[in-house]
């Protein structure tokens, strides 16, 4: 079934009509982000239009764009293999539709090689990745990197860096040894941290209420950036699942006694910020 957008084509198109200077970073709510640099190249991760599996998961914000309104891309990451990161119908439309390769870890290439009989992608458009691995996209630098996430088969991180800088996407990963290795290896500008609270949500398969923590809360979320060395923080993932949503303006207070980050940057869905 095809996605529709609540919001029609005009964040597709504001970002194919966009020149940055430097690299441009368009929140796509949920941990969605697209990324494009001074000559073009144009990155997805995790971009997720669905609406999750109500009533256990409830998506609270809009479907941004379809993914078929996607002119231009060269790669599409993912970070683990859940389905809010690893999701066959937001994403197989933009490998069909556009020139992008999709790279993730072995659990979401095993789920996206299902992509080439459900949604016609070409193998060749899926690459497999693993912590170690540098991958040279146009004018970015992409380094994958481990990423502790106790709920995830596979997760890994990403690094990008460019001439402007360098943006850190760590999917739904919690602070650990991972956070510091990385903060001590590369010079982080921006680094996106998911958020959340915690609630009862229905069991995926028993459905029976079950306590979930998916994300990092407030405490965490502070020790992830100062880890990272990040020099500005954005807080992901608090807009997206009834009953797990969260305020991220509370993160001012939980920061302040740290000496990273320098500042929290705070992004709606659609939203766009520079590096």
């Amino acid at each position: 079934m095809a996605i529709h957008s609540d919001w029609g084509n005009w964040l597709p198109q504001a970002v194919a009509d966009a020149d940055p200077d430097g690299l441009a970073v368009w929140y796509l709510g949920c941990n969605g982000f697209v990324l494009k640099a001074a000559d073009g190249t144009t990155v997805f991760v995790d971009p997720y239009l669905g609406t999750g599996d109500p009533p256990r998961t409830v998506r609270m914000i809009p479907v941004p764009f379809a993914p078929e309104d996607v002119a231009a891309a060269d790669a599409v990451l993912a970070t683990h293999e859940h389905t809010d990161h690893t999701h066959g119908p937001s994403q197989a439309p933009i490998l069909t539709g556009t020139d992008a390769t999709f790279f993730g870890p072995s659990a979401s290439v095993e789920i996206a090689d299902g992509w080439r009989e459900d949604h016609g992608v070409d193998s060749g458009d899926i690459a497999e990745v693993s912590e170690g691995d540098s991958l040279e996209v146009g004018s970015l630098s992409i380094h994958v990197e481990s990423a502790h996430d106790p709920d995830a088969d596979h997760p890994v991180s990403y690094v990008v860096e460019c001439e402007a800088g360098t943006f850190f996407h760590g999917g739904d990963a919690r602070p650990s040894e991972a956070f510091e290795a990385i903060g001590s290896a590369y010079d982080i500008d921006l680094a996106v941290a998911a958020f959340g609270s915690s609630g009862t949500i229905p069991d995926k398969e028993t459905r029976e209420p079950a306590y979930t923590k998916w994300y990092s809360d407030e405490n965490m979320a502070a020790e992830a950036a100062n880890q990272l060395q990040t020099d500005r923080l954005l807080p992901t993932h608090w807009d997206m699942w009834k009953g797990l949503t969260a305020d991220p303006t509370v993160l001012f207070d939980h920061v302040r006694r740290f000496e990273y980050p320098r500042t929290i940057e705070i992004l709606e869905i659609g939203d766009r910020t520079d590096l």
